[in-house]
Order: C-alpha cells, then structure tokens, then sequence
C-alpha cells in the first residue's frame, strides 16, 4: 500500500488484458488415429478414429453384433450424424465395465472427444449438442437399515 493511485485513469493501466479463447490443435498418434477416452456410469471406452469407410469395431466386433439393440446403434452415431461425418470415419474402440447402455454412451462421449482431437472446427456443433460433457450420474449405493439405496423395508405396526 505504499503507492496511491492519483487519477483515476491509472486503475485501468493496471487491468489485466481479458485472455484469448484456447485455440485447439489436431492431436494425432504416429498411425494418424485420434485417440480419446470417454466415461458413462461405470463404463470406460477407449476410442480411436481414422479416416475411413465408416466402419466401427467394438472389442474386435462389429456394432451389429456387439450392440444388437438398434437404439444404441443410434446412439453411438449421433456425433457423426450432428457433424455431417456419417461413413467418413472408421472407429476402434475397446469397452471395459458397465452394462450395455453405459458403454454405449461410453463410446458415444469417446468419438465426440476423438472428434475434436482429428477436427477442432467440429468442437462448437459438438458442445452445443452436449456430446463433450462427462454424464456424471452413476447408480446411488445401498444404505444399511434401506432395502436399496433409498426404499426402507415395509413398515408393520404389529
């Protein structure tokens, strides 16, 4: 404090300048892959996307056999379908934990980060469709005295 400020003009010589938004940057591996790992409820997928045909493999399987249900299937498109990149990237991904669902938002949040990592310029239409966001919510545990996490057991009077 042993300097004081005489005019007011001189507090805004002192203002930090507002940073700059990050510039993203394409992060290939020595193959040309991008890499990313994404995360849904207890389920990890790590995910690899090179340009392509559009084939997807999951634990060295295709998706059709991997993941029957047509509703994951649909799922796990969804960031190329919001990009405009349908069959124009072929996708490698190994899937560890969870159920079926989970791993398929897995692999969905995976390809949006590995999106990002092969086209920077995807990132905007990617976040706005919340695709980039980690969902957070995983299965509350059980509580002793609880029949699951939050039913209590029936209550009898007698």
């Amino acid at each position: 404090m042993a300097e004081s400020l005489e005019k007011l003009s001189e507090l805004t010589l002192g203002k930090p300048a507002v940073a700059a938004k990050p510039v993203y940057e394409q992060k290939l591996d020595k193959e040309g892959r991008a890499y990313a790992t994404g995360k849904r409820k207890n389920a990890v997928a790590r995910v690899w996307i090179k340009p392509g045909s559009g084939k997807v493999l999951v634990n060295d399987r295709a998706i059709e056999v991997y993941f029957a249900r047509p509703v994951l299937r649909m799922l796990i498109n969804q960031p190329f379908l919001v990009t405009n990149r349908v069959n124009q990237y072929d996708v490698v991904c190994t899937v560890v934990g969870g159920g079926l669902s989970g791993q398929a938002g897995a692999v969905r949040h995976g390809i949006s980060k590995a999106l990002t990592g092969f086209e920077p310029a995807l990132r905007p239409a990617l976040k706005s469709g919340g695709f980039l966001t980690r969902d957070s919510r995983v299965v509350e545990r059980k509580k002793f005295g609880r029949a699951k996490a939050r039913r209590s057991y029936q209550f009898s009077k007698r």
